[in-house]
């Protein structure tokens, strides 16, 4: 197997140019959005809204202002899928087409895929999204076939200020734990890395963030979808119970209630 390789994704040298949005869709030949899903939505400058099976890449515009509107800052995410070591999506597939690679991305064989929605709800992430017009999942690939012929990811490639750092994980997180130091010697207190071990045993593309994660739209604490199922099918299990007591002791009270009035005609006829 070769190195397991993925992306440091810096937020603090992001400048929200969406050249790598560009390149990943050029790269892919990913199309437009049909015409009538095309709208102004009037969310700063962003204008995507969210990955789908056509953005496999989308960055995040994140507008601070204080109170009074006197002072601002602009954040910057760019997002695409995690390639996580624990991935839900490929733990609900039922046919085995998410598959990890030689490299440790995790990728999507749309021979196999049969485009069952599993995994979009099996994504703590919200990532993935089955297409109409192939009828398949979608997200990114970590550009699996730039990888296999020595190239890194076409949005890396395109990134103007390195943002987007690729290569192997270990030294990506060493990288951006030098980076965490200098930025809070800065006084950027609330920086953090997003994506070590702590978070689905540690995601290949991770981020460093100048906020904490819901700034960015990032769940604090992503969870696999069996834990989130496991406490839905004990409330189930709970409900089937307590409904079977209920109806239990109904049919008792009806069968008492028959009984009663059983034994009161019998002593009418006495």
């Amino acid at each position: 197997m070769a190195e397991r390789v993925g992306m440091l994704i810096d937020t603090s040298t992001c400048i929200g140019c969406k050249a790598c949005g560009v390149a990943c869709k050029e790269w892919n030949e990913l199309p437009m959005a049909p015409e009538d899903k095309v709208e102004f939505k009037g969310l700063s400058y962003d204008n995507q809204g969210h990955l789908s099976d056509t953005n496999w890449r989308h960055v995040k515009f994140i507008e601070q202002f204080n109170e009074d509107r006197s002072d601002s800052r602009w954040l910057f995410l760019s997002d695409s899928c995690k390639h996580c070591q624990q991935a839900g999506c490929m733990e609900v597939c039922p046919t085995n087409a998410i598959i990890r690679t030689e490299f440790d991305t995790v990728f999507i064989d749309h021979d196999t895929c049969i485009g069952c929605r599993y995994c979009v709800t099996g994504c703590p992430f919200g990532v993935i999204q089955v297409s109409d017009i192939k009828g398949t999942a979608q997200k990114c690939t970590l550009c699996y076939d730039r990888l296999q012929v020595g190239e890194q990811p076409a949005c890396a490639q395109a990134c103007p200020t390195d943002c987007i750092e690729f290569g192997e994980v270990d030294s990506l997180m060493k990288l951006a734990e030098g980076r965490e130091k200098l930025l809070k010697s800065q006084g950027y207190d609330n920086v953090r890395i997003y994506g070590k071990s702590d978070i689905l045993g540690g995601l290949n593309v991770f981020y460093l963030l100048l906020d904490k994660p819901d700034v960015y739209g990032l769940p604090e604490n992503p969870q696999l979808p069996q834990k989130n199922m496991m406490k839905s099918y004990t409330f189930s299990i709970a409900g089937m119970v307590a409904t079977g007591v209920l109806a239990l002791l109904a049919f008792r009270s009806r069968r008492m209630s028959h009984k009663a009035d059983a034994d009161q005609d019998q002593d009418k006829a006495v």
